[in-house]
């Protein structure tokens, strides 16, 4: 189904059943994107045809609970990308979703028990109970004229997941969303709505990828969280798409009085990206905590970076973000911390380091700071460096080839993102590291 039209939005709106307040939310998005230009920012989007991207692929099979279920050729995908081995090392739940639609959703009993809520964003929309919910946070921290591509994901949005901590309940372990874009010339358009009550604690885990095709893709995706009072997230990515991909997705966060969000972000893959989680600190004494890495390598325009608001007292937000260019690859560090009149002993810091593999690549640090408070503390700092040939020269007297010691060098740069997640994602992001070394994605 390419391009965008009412009749599109509608059919969609249709096929899953979707209650009026939804469909008219979708068409009033229509409406908006039609009315918006494209962002004046970041990387060129010239490769991008709008109208060529197919909007929705229409699904071959139903979603199941049960893995054995899954159609073989899909299954076979996502047993190559570990889906089932890793729910059954310790994920609390897991979704597969699969171009347009999920086709596989499971919860453990023993997380459910505990009342947390783990449902595909179409159930929750149609559920009695939650639907009600999902109507009141729906696209309220990411409206749809907030940019151009959220007024297309909210036309357009399908799949996703919806999840609910209740209040102080902790879920020891991970509960994980992937995202497969197998079609060419499709775009991905899931939404994730995170609720964590009052003192509770979750990792939530976001994977992505897609094969390579000679045609743009897209992926605008939405995240919205909402951290409540004295609560954690954890939010974690690593995301390898091919790099034919425009990944615009759009990340935002609200958290209440002592509560924490953490972002741990890889990004890997895609032609362009223009990433920028937004953080609101909304409570006193709230805080954001943000570590990621980029790499570009040949023909990647990676734009990147976090946003923070500081609107009470005594809130803080550190940010670590870490960049690698190589063989021509472009970085760009793109950052807001606003600080606001209200937000009395507010602190912000950022480090951000790049690191450069050779003399033909890029990196750049836009930083923008507003601070309405005269007693915020704010700080940044950022470095600029390359692989040195005495380093590289002493590990290959140890008996590593040249590309073996610069993967090791990358790999001790971004050491602080991959201790962050589990080991079986640490063990990916430093094989899609060494992949990028090695010239083999």
């Amino acid at each position: 189904m390419r391009g965008l039209t009412e009749k599109l939005v509608r059919e969609i709106s249709a096929r899953k059943n979707e209650p009026k307040w939804m469909l008219d939310l979708r068409l009033k998005a229509l409406e908006i994107y039609n009315a918006m230009p494209l962002p004046k920012f970041g990387p060129a989007l010239d490769g991008l045809d709008l109208n060529e991207i197919e909007n929705y692929v229409l699904p071959a099979h139903k979603m199941v609970h049960d893995w054995a279920e899954v159609p073989a050729e899909i299954r076979e995908t996502f047993d190559k990308l570990g889906i089932p081995e890793a729910e059954k090392a310790g994920l609390a739940g897991v979704g597969a979703q699969y171009d347009s639609e999920l086709i596989y959703h499971n919860v453990k009993e023993q997380v459910e028990a505990k009342g947390v809520v783990y449902l595909p964003m179409e159930e929750a929309v149609n559920d009695p109970k939650w639907g009600k919910v999902v109507r009141e946070k729906f696209m309220q921290l990411v409206p749809p004229d907030d940019h151009k591509f959220a007024a297309l994901h909210a036309a357009v949005w399908s799949g996703g997941s919806f999840v609910y901590v209740p209040r102080n309940v902790n879920v020891e372990i991970p509960i994980q969303s992937y995202f497969r874009l197998n079609a060419p010339g499709a775009g991905q358009f899931e939404h994730t709505l995170i609720i964590v009550d009052e003192g509770a604690d979750l990792h939530f885990i976001e994977g992505c990828s897609a094969p390579k095709y000679n045609v743009a893709n897209l992926h605008a995706g939405c995240v919205e969280l909402y951290v409540s009072r004295n609560a954690r997230l954890k939010y974690s990515t690593v995301e390898s798409w091919s790099k034919n991909m425009y990944n615009l997705n759009t990340k935002r966060a609200i958290v209440a009085e002592n509560g924490k969000i953490e972002w741990v972000t890889g990004s890997f893959g895609s032609h362009v990206s223009m990433l920028y989680p937004c953080v609101v600190l909304d409570g006193k004494g709230s805080q954001c905590e943000y570590t990621g890495v980029t790499f570009a390598g040949e023909g990647q325009k990676l734009d990147t970076g976090l946003k923070v608001i500081h609107k009470a007292a005594q809130t803080s937000s550190f940010i670590d973000a870490r960049s690698l260019a190589k063989d021509g690859g472009e970085c760009a560090y793109r950052s807001l911390v606003k600080i606001l009149s209200g937000a009395t002993g507010a602190k912000s810091f950022a480090d951000c380091k790049s690191l450069m593999c050779d003399d033909i690549s890029r990196s750049d640090t836009l930083p923008t700071v507003e601070v309405m408070n005269p007693t915020a503390e704010v700080g940044h700092e950022a470095s600029v460096g390359k692989i040195g040939d005495k380093e590289v020269y002493y590990l290959m007297s140890r008996g590593l080839s040249e590309t073996e010691a610069r993967a090791l060098i990358v790999r001790g740069f971004t050491s602080d993102i991959s201790k962050e997640l589990p080991l079986e994602y640490a063990m990916e992001m430093n094989n899609l590291i060494t992949m990028e070394m090695e010239g083999n994605t």
